[in-house]
Order: structure tokens, then sequence, then C-alpha cells
């Protein structure tokens, strides 16, 4: 059986914890808290989502054949950086990258939502089958 779209939201899921925790030990060393919502999101969308998918992969296998599983994976690995980049440079102004943020912060958050609907579209066929009913 191919595991492979599941080891790839599995492993990314563990180098995004390892961001988040890092950023929030710093944070927690540094006593600066400006980039709370970079942390939060990487630990909630790139953690846990990421960790889910893995999961739901790796748990329906057939899921993961198509062309709309590898949309999602897409979708999801791209967005995550793109709008966790552009909300840094928000959040820390940078001045010269000032200018990124907005395509950033359009074009991130659309891909990560696109690929949320995108897996919610995966589940419901994978789970909409018939279940023969116990007697």
């Amino acid at each position: 059986m191919d595991h492979k779209l599941s080891t790839l939201f599995l492993r990314l899921a563990v180098v995004f914890i390892l961001l988040g925790v890092c950023l929030g030990y710093w944070m927690g060393m540094t006593h600066n808290f400006t980039l709370s919502p970079v942390h939060a999101h990487t630990n909630l969308l790139g953690w846990v989502s990421m960790f889910l998918y893995g999961l739901f992969y790796r748990a329906v296998p057939g899921a993961a054949a198509g062309v709309l599983p590898k949309a999602h994976a897409a979708l999801a690995i791209l967005g995550l950086p793109i709008m966790m980049i552009g909300l840094t440079i928000q959040l820390l102004a940078v001045p010269s990258l000032m200018g990124l943020v907005p395509p950033m912060m359009i074009a991130g958050p659309t891909l990560v939502v696109l690929g949320m609907f995108v897996f919610a579209v995966i589940v419901f066929r994978a789970t909409g089958g018939r279940q023969a009913v116990a007697a």
C-alpha cells in the first residue's frame, strides 16, 4: 500500500510543530509576543491540520488516489508558508518588504481555504458509501 501522501503530511506536520514550538520558546525567552499569530497559525494549520490530513490518508489510503489529493497537498503546502511569511512581514512591519504583504496575505489564506474545501470533498467522497446496517 502506498502511503506517500500520508507520510508527506505527517513529516511536514513535525517540521511545522518544531518551527512553532521554537518560535514560542523564543517569544517566551525574549518576552516579545509580536509573532503570536504566526506561532498560533503554524501550530494549528501546520501541526494539527497536516497531522490530521496524514492520519486520514493513512486510515483511508484509497482517498489519496487521484488528482484531488494532489491538489489538496499543493494548496495546503504552498498556502501556509506564503501566509506565514506575509504575516511575519506585516507584524514586524519590515519597511522594505511591506509591498509583499497584500499579495501574500491574499494568496496564502486563499490557498489554505481552497485546500480545506478540497479536503472536505475528499473526506465526503471517501466516507459517503452506504454502510451495512447491523442486524
